[in-house]
Order: C-alpha cells, then structure tokens, then sequence
C-alpha cells in the first residue's frame, strides 16, 4: 500500500491532476490555476461541522465530519475519479493541508494512485504567489502599448498574441475593460486572490528572454488592484504608442460597447460619477444625445471631454519612457491594419 507523498508548490507540474477538496465557497473565491474542484465538505456540511465544533465539542465535530467526509469521497470516487488509470498521479490540497487533504489523499493512496498532498495547503499557495508576485515582474522584459482611449490597444494585443508574441492581457484577466464603463456584459468580476492567482500563472510561464506586452493600465482595474511591483515594472519599461484619429476610435468604441446601445439609461447611469468633475450641463447634453441615440456624436463628446485630457494627465506622467516610444499611426483600427503594424511592433 502507498502512502501520499508530501509536494510543494513548486512540484505542482509533476502531477497528471490537482485537486480541491475545500468546499465550493472557498474554491469559486480562489483556487490555484487548473484545480478540479472535488470537495469533501460542501458549504452547508462545513458550517455544519463548524457549529458543532464550537458550540458541541471537537469529538461531536469530528464524528460527523469524518461520516460526511467517507460519504463524498465516495462518491468522488465513483464518478469524477472512476476512468482514472493506474499511473493517474493527483496532487490533493485543503485550506491549510491537514485533515480534508488528508482523508482524500489517504484513500486515493490505498486505491494505488501514486498521490500528493500539499504541504501548507492553500495557505502556503497563497503565501507563495504573494512572493512571486513581488519578485517576476522585476525578471521580464515589457512593452507597454500607450494609446487614448479607443485606439485599439486591446486589439493589437490579440493579434500580437496570434503572431505569437508574448501578451499579458490585464483587462482579460480581470474581466473589466478598465475604464468608468468597463463592465462586461453578463460578467462578473473575479475576486482579487483569483485575479493575482491568474496574474501569476501568465507571469511564471514567460520566457524571461523575449518581451511581454502589455497595455498601459492604472492600479485599478474596475475593483481589482494591479500589483504595486508590476505596475512599477511597466511605468519603467519601453513603450509602443498607438496614434488614429477621432473617427476611427470613435467606431470602435462604439462596436466594443454596442450592449449600450440597446440600454441608453445603463449608459447615463454609468456616466453619473463624472457629475463632480463635468456638472449637470455637460451630462445633461450627453444624456441628451443618448436617449436621441446620436452615438457618435456622444462617443466623440466623452473622448474630446473626458477621455483624452484624462489620458494625457495619468499617461504621461506615470510612463517614463512615453516620449520616446516607437509610434504606430494608424488611419483606421480594423484587424488587417492591426496585423500590419505588428510587423513594426516585433
């Protein structure tokens, strides 16, 4: 009979499979990057089990956890483990790697899988990505790609992707477009442990010898908070800066945005916060030309009036190497121009 063996973070890529057996709560706040989620307590049976330990005794808590615990794991074992062959080598994680790891890893071993249990859990997974956040993006070569707003950054960096350089796209990892109207339909934001968990598995599989590029972000994107040494990192790091004209953001805006054109009140409602910097006329007219659906005059009045002043200010002066960044001029942001400037961009 095996017994699991103890693996660290490190290891994690010397496993077929990593497991979460920590309830779906806590696996949908954050969990780490390609984990299946097989809990041995659902939400309701941990705070079961929780109750009883605090307002019973830890014997009563136990008893019952252990009883819940045999019962999932079997039937873990009868359906998402049931076509595992053999060689299968699973790597099994809990909150802190004590007794729900334990009880999975421990049959998994007896049934014959050459398993892993990771020592600290979660916790110590956090701790490490914590780190490692701090010290990879000082080991990368960026190129920030600076634009106003609607210049179609977002888009070189797909296509960049797809010429196969190497891209970290914040905005999809955060799930926000990162302006005052970034929300994307239908989704919801990740927590931040789940965006600095996703931030951390791009970093960690760059090659430190080719550049990364990136768009110029702020610290926020929508509620997530951008790591302070990566931001660091990218304001100190060569730039490529995209120039188009007015009319040519102005209808790509209005494709990448076009769930507000269906919903001219979201619209307004989420324009509502720039009443303090703009006053009641300005937001009035841009009400105005929303609710008459006059979209491209609207698009045009947001980036001539709010926009592009808001870009110069926090773009030129967070970015050091702004002034001498490579320009792409572009007379329309459509793919096959995208796919052309690259070429000037690698």
């Amino acid at each position: 009979m095996q017994n699991p063996r103890v693996a660290t973070v490190s290891q994690l890529s010397d496993f077929d499979e990593i497991i979460d057996v920590r309830s779906p709560a806590e696996y949908a706040e954050d969990h780490i990057p390609g984990a299946i989620s097989a809990p041995v307590l659902n939400d309701e049976q941990r705070a079961e089990v929780g109750t009883l330990y605090t307002q019973v005794s830890p014997f009563v808590a136990k008893k019952r956890g252990a009883a819940l615990i045999a019962r999932n794991i079997a039937q873990h074992l009868e359906t998402s483990f049931s076509d595992k062959p053999k060689q299968w080598k699973p790597l099994v994680y809990c909150w802190r790697g004590g007794q729900r790891s334990g009880a999975m890893a421990h049959i998994l071993a007896q049934v014959g899988w050459s398993t892993g249990r990771l020592d600290g859990g979660y916790k110590t997974y956090r701790r490490h990505v914590l780190a490692e956040l701090e010290s990879l993006p000082g080991t990368l070569q960026f190129r920030v790609v600076c634009g106003p707003t609607g210049s179609g950054k977002s888009r070189l960096l797909r296509v960049l992707r797809e010429k196969g350089a190497q891209v970290l796209d914040l905005e999809a990892l955060a799930q926000h477009r990162g302006s005052l109207l970034g929300n994307l339909p239908d989704e919801v934001q990740p927590a931040q442990k789940m965006f600095d968990s996703r931030l951390w598995d791009a970093l960690r599989h760059f090659d430190a010898r080719q550049p990364v590029f990136v768009e110029a972000e702020s610290k926020k994107i929508g509620l997530i908070n951008t790591p302070e040494s990566l931001l660091l990192k990218m304001r100190d790091s060569d730039c490529l800066l995209i120039e188009a004209p007015v009319s040519a953001r102005v209808q790509l805006l209005m494709e990448d945005y076009k769930h507000f054109l269906s919903d001219p009140a979201l619209l307004v409602q989420r324009l509502t916060p720039l009443l303090p910097l703009h006053g009641r006329q300005v937001l009035d007219h841009w009400q105005m030309l929303a609710e008459q659906g006059k979209w491209a005059a609207l698009v045009e009045k947001l980036l001539i009036q709010h926009y592009d002043p808001a870009y110069r200010r926090s773009t030129a002066s967070n970015f050091t190497r702004l002034s001498a960044a490579k320009v792409l001029l572009l007379d329309n942001l459509d793919d096959a121009t995208l796919r052309a400037a690259t070429v000037a961009s690698l």
